[in-house]
């Protein structure tokens, strides 16, 4: 025997059970009334159990009928969840990306262009966020991301190191151009830690105490920009502007920030064309971006 009664009939029961009626189940799947008798009373017949009982002009669901409901609505909803989940899978000429939000602002964004000059076949969508939820169940391909390089079930190739960079505004008379001036600074605060940093800048007991505290990098990045004081933040983040002019790093100091940035992929991508035609250029930008950054950190110690 068969186990799966048909659909139409499953979807019919369900909504008579959830919605209290077989006008309202008609109703919500568009369809007459005497439809949902029918794929109820054929239902019944291919089980060969009672589902509901008559009460009045009412009916209701029997104890086998309740139980069946339930496990059915669990069910279609899983049957609901894979299909949407299956058609929000990106297609072979899509490239989906997730990056960290600041580093998609200023370093992704700026040399997207270029991968997308060449290779024109694909339809880029770039997601900003933290997590890997995406990249695990199949909604991204790529992701940016900043740590160690491990993480579990998946596959990830270095990209570039970063430097830690107190920056202000070199404009404003107030500017610390010297660590030593930082005690008197406004301090605007963000996720990174002080404590490599000071120890370079011979400041290992002061304790840094923000004014004002964000957990966006881009935010506090133009707090400082409009001068509303001077933060820690990571060198990719601001070498546009520091190039620029626009900030000045403080004493020059650019300390190795213990993270570094790398291109995470689920292992069923490998081989893929999309995972390898971005790979290689991701690589040689960031190949580029590393030593324009490190010729700066050694411009900066001479």
């Amino acid at each position: 025997m068969n186990a799966l009664p048909p659909l139409a009939a499953l979807r019919a029961f369900e909504a008579v059970c959830r919605l209290g009626s077989v006008v309202k189940a008609a109703d919500a799947l568009s369809v007459t009334h005497s439809a949902i008798s029918h794929q109820l009373a054929a239902l019944e017949d291919y089980l060969g159990i009672a589902l509901f009982e008559r009460q009045g002009r009412r009916l209701v669901p029997t104890e086998d009928g309740r139980y069946y409901a339930m496990r059915i609505r669990l069910a279609l909803g899983e049957v609901g969840e894979a299909t949407r989940a299956l058609q929000a899978r990106p297609r072979p000429n899509e490239l989906r990306l997730a990056t960290l939000p600041s580093f998609g602002m200023h370093w992704l964004m700026p040399r997207l262009p270029e991968f997308q000059q060449q290779h024109p076949q694909y339809r880029v969508e770039v997601r900003a966020g933290i997590g890997f939820d995406d990249l695990a169940n199949g909604q991204v391909d790529l992701a940016l991301r900043m740590g160690s390089g491990q993480w579990e079930d998946l596959q990830a190739a270095f990209l570039l190191p970063d430097w830690l960079v107190v920056v202000g505004r070199p404009d404003l008379p107030d500017f610390p151009a010297q660590p030593q001036q930082l005690p008197q600074a406004r301090l605007l605060g963000t996720m990174e830690k002080w404590s490599s940093w000071a120890a370079q800048a011979n400041l290992t007991d002061w304790r840094p105490e923000p004014r004002l505290a964000c957990n966006d990098n881009n935010l506090v990045q133009q707090a400082v920009l409009q001068g509303q004081g001077v933060a820690l933040l990571r060198l990719s983040l601001v070498f546009d502007d520091l190039l620029a002019g626009r900030l000045a790093a403080v004493g020059g100091l650019a300390v190795p920030h213990p993270l570094s940035y790398w291109l995470v992929w689920a292992p069923r991508l490998e081989g893929s064309a999309k995972l390898q035609e971005f790979r290689h250029w991701v690589s040689a930008a960031a190949q580029r971006s590393a030593a324009q950054m490190q010729a700066w950190v050694s411009a900066q110690s001479r």
